[in-house]
């Protein structure tokens, strides 16, 4: 399928000033900006800045960011399922995964990560997808928050659902491991009953389950 982008910016005011959210961005910009030295929940800073730029790149692969004088404070990628996941068994050009969403420490408590899903959703291609996210407790910074992982969790379905992401069930091996990770999804409004059926075959591959 074509991939459609259109770029989106919006400003918003912080108790650290003004972010400017914007994406998607290009792989021009992305290597003009400095990296937060707060964002490592998945790879240094310069490795994870590096990583952003690879997925900006791809035909599908889409970067928003929040920047803050020049520097990256915040970011939410959205890619095809891994291969060697069971998300892409089914070769669906519509399917995207929210592969990353993070912000820096210093911005926690600002509803970064609302806004920076609400400028993603604004591109009327995404109602062309399905797009879904796995959230893994071993992801999250419970350390660095003080949270429970079920109030962690809250806070995740909480976020998400401000975009219109949902809960789904499955019976994933990974996501199954344990009670608090979870399957979160978003139908876009040109989806399909055929596409949704694929969809939820990927979801239960144990019949017994379905």
């Amino acid at each position: 399928m074509e991939h459609r982008k259109t770029f989106y910016q919006r400003e918003k005011e912080t108790t650290l000033g003004k972010l400017v959210i914007c994406g998607p961005a290009s792989v021009e910009e992305i290597a003009s900006y400095t990296m937060d030295d707060g964002l490592t929940a998945f790879r240094k800073p310069a490795d994870q800045q590096k990583a952003l730029v690879e997925i900006s790149a791809l035909p599908e692969g889409r970067v928003t960011l929040a920047i803050h004088n020049k520097t990256i404070i915040g970011y939410v990628t959205f890619v095809y399922p891994d291969p060697m996941e069971r998300w892409s068994q089914a070769k669906m050009d519509n399917l995207l995964e929210l592969g990353a969403i993070e912000v820096s420490s210093k911005f926690r408590h600002q509803h970064v990560g609302e806004d920076m899903l609400a400028v993603s959703f604004l591109d009327d291609a995404m109602e062309d997808y399905i797009v879904f996210t796995t959230e893994y407790y071993w992801h999250w910074d419970l350390k660095g928050t003080g949270l429970s992982v079920w109030d962690y969790r809250k806070i995740m379905e909480k976020v998400m659902a401000s975009a219109g992401l949902e809960w789904f069930a499955t019976d994933d091996p990974e996501i199954c491991s344990h009670p608090a990770n979870c399957l979160m999804a978003r139908i876009g409004k040109r989806i399909e009953q055929e596409t949704l059926q694929t969809f939820d075959r990927i979801r239960f591959q144990n019949r017994f389950m379905y």
